[in-house]
């Protein structure tokens, strides 16, 4: 990579633009991407220097804070190039990160055809599979022979996403089915597409989230799926390469989420510090409130800590084991129900399986806490007499806050997701801070349960 920057210096300080030109039409497109990366300050060059088909497959792939610095330095022939030579589901993707005066500006760029198309697009909701899908597939009627399907392909296959499935349309445009390419190359020229159906139609509605659709991508095997509206007439497609995006982008949003912060708009180093800042503030205030609550559980036990003052020695051991195991489960659960492996209406099977670990988990930590009490009295008295009941609180405590902490943190996505939010809200620290509260009101019920009469 410093070898081909140094290149690429040399030409700019050469202001040789044909070699330049020549250069970078020989990279790979990724090279160029990474190119623009390093030398932010030339991105404009770049895309203006290259042809206008490797122009468009390097912007498509750009971020968008890129695109947009990129687009507003192009001259005008160049961003009317761009704009009209974009596939119709990535110009829908930048247009839909765009200021409303921005994306009126460049629609006037397009032709008539392509901007009734791109105001069409731009009319589903933000998230939904109708921002996705492209119009550019091809479709043939059941009643075609494979030679005339094959002459149509010909003819507009050139401008299609992707030709590895063929859609069947009947009558204003409903959707029959969908016949892989390799189906009509393998038959006799004369077969009928009607013979070639199977009826094993898979498709996305426009209105479904976008995430519904990442599931079903996975589950099929396929490399395209038809988009069809609620009468079932086929609208475009959406090939796997958005969804990949897509995947991509809520896997680091989930992330972020579990983290415990608002989910960046943009790469970490790119953005903002004072964005950056009101990003994570929101969440730590929630979280400093919670954790407060914890002093409170504290003061009310204010008594039996004076009593007995070793009791507090553990409370960082009790309240940690709480939060690490609702940590556990609330990530192994967004990650479940992100892979489409866990429903909301599997909610008990989760119950029962959390239940059992919850209760395994803590009977382990429970047992280790009361051997490390129990070794603690070779060598020191700091436990006093009653060390035995002080072993058996803390580890029945351990037993009752991880399986609360697993519980809690299983659940509370699910519910999040019942109540029509995002489950990753449900973070790691959110959890922690719930359980750490949760967790002392449960620590100090188990003393004053055992230790009542004899040292409270």
């Amino acid at each position: 990579m410093e070898e081909m920057v140094e290149q690429i210096e040399l030409l700019l300080e050469q202001e040789d633009n044909m070699q330049l030109q020549e250069y970078l039409n020989n990279l790979n497109i990724s090279d160029v991407e990474q190119l623009i990366d390093e030398l932010p300050e030339h991105g404009p060059k770049f895309i203006e220097t290259l042809s206008i088909n490797r122009a468009v497959n390097v912007f498509r792939i750009l971020d968008f804070p890129t695109q947009e610095r990129i687009i507003k330095k192009l001259s005008g022939k160049k961003v009317s190039e761009i704009i009209n030579e974009l596939p119709p589901d990535d110009r829908t993707a930048f247009f839909s990160e765009l200021h409303g005066d921005a994306v009126t500006k460049l629609i006037l760029h397009l032709s008539p055809a392509d901007r009734k198309e791109a105001l069409s697009l731009l009319g589903y909701k933000e998230d939904s599979v109708g921002r996705l899908m492209t119009p550019d597939y091809i479709a043939v009627k059941k009643s075609w022979d494979v030679n005339r399907v094959l002459s149509h392909i010909r003819r507009y296959g050139k401008n299609s996403e992707t030709i590895d499935v063929i859609y069947v349309i009947g009558e204003n445009g409903i959707l029959l089915d969908d016949i892989r390419i390799r189906e009509i190359l393998l038959v006799a020229p004369e077969t009928k597409i009607s013979q070639l159906m199977d009826g094993r139609l898979i498709s996305l509605s426009a209105n479904d989230p976008q995430e519904d659709a990442i599931n079903v991508f996975r589950m099929n095997n396929r490399t395209a799926l038809p988009v069809v509206d609620e009468e079932n007439i086929l609208l475009g497609i959406v090939t796997v390469d958005d969804i990949l995006w897509i995947a991509n982008e809520e896997y680091t949003e989930d992330i972020q989420k579990i983290g415990g912060t608002e989910a960046l708009d943009e790469p970490y180093l790119d953005i903002n510090i004072f964005r950056l800042v009101k990003k994570r503030v929101g969440w730590l205030i929630i979280l400093f409130i919670g954790e407060m609550f914890t002093a409170t559980a504290m003061g009310f036990f204010e008594g039996s800590i004076k009593k007995m003052v070793v009791l507090a020695l553990f409370i960082p051991l009790i309240i940690s084991s709480g939060g690490n195991s609702g940590s556990q489960a609330s990530t192994l659960i967004i990650q479940a129900m992100a892979l489409g492996e866990v429903t909301v209406a599997e909610w008990w099977r989760v119950m029962r399986r959390e239940l059992l670990s919850g209760l395994m988990l803590g009977l382990t930590l429970g047992i280790i806490g009361f051997l490390r009490i129990f070794t603690w009295t070779f060598f020191t008295d700091i436990y006093g007499p009653h060390w035995l009941l002080v072993g058996l609180t803390v580890g029945i405590a351990l037993v009752g806050v991880v399986l609360w902490g697993s519980l809690a943190g299983s659940m509370l996505p699910l519910l999040l997701k019942r109540l029509g939010a995002d489950p990753a809200t449900s973070s790691a620290p959110f959890v922690a801070t719930l359980v750490d509260v949760t967790g002392l009101i449960i620590y100090f019920s188990v003393a004053v349960l055992f230790m009542q009469g004899v040292l409270l």
